[in-house]
This record gives structure tokens, C-alpha cells and sequence, in this order.
């Protein structure tokens, strides 16, 4: 019997994330998603950078109550922002499994330098 999986990938912005999850059978979500408009162009607004992550979370609930394996790639810095989807994994029955990105990609979705370099600082391994 096959478990029902949830896959995080974290990682720094142009890491390899997104291109990872896509080769991975799985329901593929990310926070960025949220910010996708109707045309396909992508529109970032900080101000609902919580409500994008509650989304993800809650989509990520949904699909796994559907018995569908998930995989989240989103940067997790921090250890506080993995548990939400800890939680999830325990709730569901689900095999909870991380990975790190570390390439160097282009930086599809323009984040700034500046703000590249404080998610470094700020990286909990």
C-alpha cells in the first residue's frame, strides 16, 4: 500500500525549487501560485504575502484529505514556517519528507538582492 506523501522543498530564491517539484508526481504548490493572475503574468503584492501562505496551507489540506500526494516548494527560512505543513503531514497519516534546493538559477519571480541576502542570513539548516 502506497503511503500518502507531503514534500517540501525549501530553499533561496533561484535555488531550483519549483523546477525540482515539477518532477515529482504530486500535487505541485507554492506560495507564488497565490499571486498568479487570470492572464498568466504574475503579480506579487508583500501585503498578501500571509494570505498567500495560508492558501498554500490550505490547498495543501485539501489535496491531502484527497488522498493526493503533495509537494510544496516554497523558501521555509525559517523552522516556525515548515509547521504548519509538519502539522498537516501528522494530521493526514502522511509521510513528511524535506529537501533543500541549492542551485543557482535564474530568479524567476525578480526578488531583489538585498532581500536574497537576508534570507540567507536568516536560513536555519
Amino acid at each position: 500500500m502506497n503511503k500518502l506523501q507531503l514534500t517540501l522543498i525549501r530553499g533561496l530564491p533561484g535555488s531550483g525549487k519549483s523546477t525540482l517539484a515539477k518532477t515529482i508526481n504530486a500535487v505541485h504548490l507554492e506560495a507564488d501560485m497565490y499571486f498568479i493572475q487570470a492572464d498568466g503574468g504574475y503579480l506579487f503584492d508583500p501585503v498578501l504575502l500571509k494570505e498567500a501562505h495560508q492558501w498554500c496551507q490550505e490547498q495543501c489540506r485539501v489535496h491531502l484529505e484527497q488522498g493526493k500526494n503533495v509537494v510544496v516548494a516554497n523558501t521555509f527560512v525559517r523552522h516556525w514556517e515548515i509547521q504548519p505543513y509538519r502539522q498537516l503531514a501528522e494530521e493526514t497519516k502522511a509521510r513528511l519528507i524535506i529537501k533543500t534546493c541549492r542551485g543557482n538559477y535564474a530568479n524567476i519571480h525578480g526578488v531583489s538582492q538585498q532581500t536574497i541576502n537576508k534570507m540567507k542570513r536568516n536560513w536555519q539548516v
